[in-house]
């Protein structure tokens, strides 16, 4: 069976292959492409069904619509609170994380194509991601500590790997947004090219890439994330879902997002 014959179907994803190329798209357009529990859920299963295709040697990341991902979908987070049990509060907590963690892992390699709004949880999916291309006009912003709650999901360890941790401290503790010149100065993006370019920028990159040894690819990937993990190991994010928990349990914190969403409502 060949793998267009097996690719699954997923309700918030979409995934395709082309010969070794993969594509997999958030597809909440509607909703900017928000990371929903289900989005998170279903990343996690796409990243492990593109490892076990061994003819995929690159999968490109994208958004459908207007944007890469408005970040994690809040209102589904906030509603969490109070109405399922600690364990299950702690699980929903520790998807973000665990779908990072999935992309990371995942066997091809990744290329996050970014544009529109890249946000939030929106950046950790483009952190996990090996590569990273973005068209000059994508605005980036990590607003969570402005909406009362921790950046989680290993996004920290993999920003300070990225930009270090001076960096880190300012984008993540000023939330102030950023644009994709500034990104790539600061080594968070390969390349940034005009609006009109990413797609063929992105096809052009695949197609190198693609032409090399699979072998080579997969053992320099798996090499350099081992490295990187020494440099801001991820092995401890599994307590980020603690301190998001913890943060649905202060009252300044929970009167932020209150706030947050009531201004978008």
């Amino acid at each position: 069976m060949s793998p267009k014959e097996n690719v699954p179907d997923f309700e918030v994803i979409r995934i395709s292959v082309d010969g070794s190329r993969g594509d997999l798209v958030l597809n909440r357009p509607e909703k900017l492409n928000a990371l929903s529990g289900q989005l998170l859920g279903e990343l996690i299963d796409a990243s492990e069904w593109f490892s076990g295709q061994t003819g995929v040697k690159v999968v490109v990341v994208r958004g459908a619509g207007r944007a890469f991902s408005a970040g994690a979908d809040l209102g589904t987070f906030a509603g969490t609170a109070g109405e399922v049990t600690e364990e299950e509060r702690l699980e929903a907590a520790d998807l973000g994380r665990r779908m990072a963690d999935a992309l990371t892992d995942t066997r091809p390699l990744t290329i996050a194509q970014i544009h529109g709004h890249c946000v939030g949880g929106g950046l950790v999916v483009a952190a996990a991601c090996d590569l990273r291309v973005a068209a000059t006009d994508t605005k980036f912003s990590i607003p969570e500590v402005d909406l009362g709650i921790p950046l989680a999901w290993g996004g920290i360890p993999r920003l300070v790997r990225e930009i270090g941790p001076a960096a880190t401290k300012e984008l993540v503790l000023t939330c102030r947004g950023f644009g994709a010149e500034e990104a790539k100065q600061l080594g968070f993006l390969n390349r940034v090219v005009a609006p009109e370019r990413l797609s063929p920028e992105v096809s052009e990159l695949v197609a190198k890439l693609a032409g090399q040894p699979s072998y080579s690819l997969e053992l320099t990937k798996r090499h350099v994330n081992e490295v990187a993990e020494e440099a801001g190991s991820t092995a401890e994010s599994d307590r980020d879902a603690s301190s998001l928990v913890g943060a649905l349990g202060d009252p300044e914190s929970l009167a932020r997002m209150g706030s947050y969403l009531t201004g978008r409502g």
